[in-house]
């Protein structure tokens, strides 16, 4: 894991980059209090890709034709989810 300064990422990004393209751990710190993780996404990561808009259109249409199931209870919850 590399820890190093938001100065020091500023300044050599692209190297940064091919590393964590390399699965290096890269974090940057900003200030005392503020780090972030420098992580390279793929298609799956990003939440809205286009299976995940059919899966939501799909459901929205159920929703619509009342194929769904109203849950009023922790109890229900639980019964739902197998707990």
């Amino acid at each position: 894991m590399l820890i190093i300064s938001s100065r020091e990422f500023r300044q050599n990004q692209r190297m940064y980059f091919e590393k964590a393209d390399k699965g290096e751990q890269i974090i940057v710190q900003r200030g005392k209090d503020k780090s972030y993780a420098l992580t390279p996404i793929g298609e799956d990561d990003i939440y809205f890709n286009e299976k995940m808009v059919k899966r939501i259109k799909k459901s929205a249409k159920q929703a619509r034709d009342g194929k769904y199931i109203e849950i009023s209870s922790s109890a229900e919850i639980k019964d739902l989810l197998g707990l």
